[in-house]
């Protein structure tokens, strides 16, 4: 499951454009709590230690207690804004999770067994559809990856979200149709086949050759 990551951040007395410069002057990103049926609450966070956690690549999908001064808040990042030259981390939104709550994160994909794939031993290749799936899962149960066996499959295969064993309680978010997760591509189009029958050549005599052939005899 997911790992949970703890992130010391202040609280922000202070809202606007004015006092969102002045953090990130002081190195740190402003951001705000939300959820929950409660008040959003304002916040920063310092810079880099907020930036290590957003280099994993799993940021979006991994639970965070953050540390608001003493007092410890559950939450998931929901959103992540960075400035549009300087590519730097400009604002931070998380979602305050309550006791129970169930959420819609995107779990990345994990193939194995590759070389127990008939279709890729005979060149084919594996076409990734989508890299990651939308999950609806318990807050405290998100997988880290979904794992997909490719054992078996051949080229012209399709895997589907139905062939995937997810942990109990977890659900795709798209829930009206089976779709496709991958599939085994063969590595070019298929050969035409040269060998056709052939049709003999029928000889039609016209009108005028009949007529000559007539005055002849």
């Amino acid at each position: 499951m997911a790992k949970i990551f703890e992130l010391a951040v202040t609280a922000r007395n202070r809202a606007g454009k004015g006092a969102a410069r002045a953090e990130r002057r002081l190195n740190r990103v402003p951001g705000v709590i939300y959820g929950d049926k409660k008040q959003p609450q304002m916040i920063s966070a310092d810079y880099k230690s907020l930036w290590a956690h957003v280099q994993t690549g799993r940021f979006l999908s991994t639970l965070v207690d953050l540390d608001v001064e003493g007092t410890k808040i559950r939450t998931i990042p929901r959103d992540i804004q960075f400035d549009p030259v300087r590519d730097t981390l400009v604002h931070v939104d998380f979602l305050r999770l309550g006791k129970g709550a169930r959420i819609a994160v995107e779990v990345p994909v994990h193939f194995f067994n590759h070389e127990e794939a008939p279709g890729i031993k005979r060149g084919g290749a594996l076409n990734v559809v989508r890299h990651e799936v939308e999950l609806f899962c318990p807050a405290e149960s998100i997988p880290d990856q979904i794992d997909i066996d490719l054992t078996g499959f051949n080229i012209g295969d399709s895997i589907h979200i139905s062939y995937v064993k997810l942990p109990e309680g977890v659900t795709p978010t798209i829930s009206d149709r089976d779709f496709t997760i991958a599939t085994i591509a063969g590595a070019g189009p298929e050969e035409e086949e040269e060998a056709e029958e052939e049709t003999p050549e029928t000889v039609v005599i016209g009108e005028e050759e009949e007529a000559e052939e007539e005055s002849e005899d």
